[in-house]
């Protein structure tokens, strides 16, 4: 899997795979469809693109999953994940774990990783304390959670 910098005609595809990802965590905790802000929105992650923000995780030619991710301004040894998602059909193959991977070496002036997941996830805080992020703070909506390299 290469997770590369999306292109406008990667957008229908991501903003699909987007949806069904996010929808699908009325599986494992969420109260209903949907997702973080603009998770379903071709506009936002078209903004996301042209900001550098947006990645595309491709594997043999088929999108697999996205990922959004912003260098902290201030910082640039700082990286927070905006999030990440898998279309469901590829749950389980290991390409959360490549993603992630894959967002480290991209990025290899970056010494801190931060992001953050709803509590009620179990599959996203399980995942992220399995690939070695600590959790740093629980405020009973959110955990945040950091990994140092």
């Amino acid at each position: 899997m290469q997770l590369v910098r999306s292109k406008p005609e990667h957008i229908e595809e991501l903003v699909r795979i987007s949806k069904s990802a996010f929808d699908s965590d009325i599986a494992v905790g969420a109260t209903e469809a949907g997702g973080p802000p603009d998770y379903d929105s071709e506009e936002w992650h078209m903004e996301m693109m042209h900001g550098g923000h947006l990645f595309t995780a491709v594997e043999q030619d088929t999108i697999v999953g996205g990922a959004i991710v912003f260098v902290d301004e201030n910082n640039p040894a700082r990286l927070y994940v905006g999030r990440i998602f898998v279309d469901p059909s590829a749950f389980c193959k290991g390409y959360g774990c490549a993603i992630m991977e894959q967002i480290e070496e991209n990025y290899p002036a970056v010494s801190v990783l931060d992001l953050d997941t709803p509590a009620w996830n179990v599959r996203t805080n399980r995942f992220y304390k399995k690939i070695g992020y600590t959790e740093i703070k629980n405020d009973g909506e959110d955990v945040f959670y950091r990994k140092i390299k």
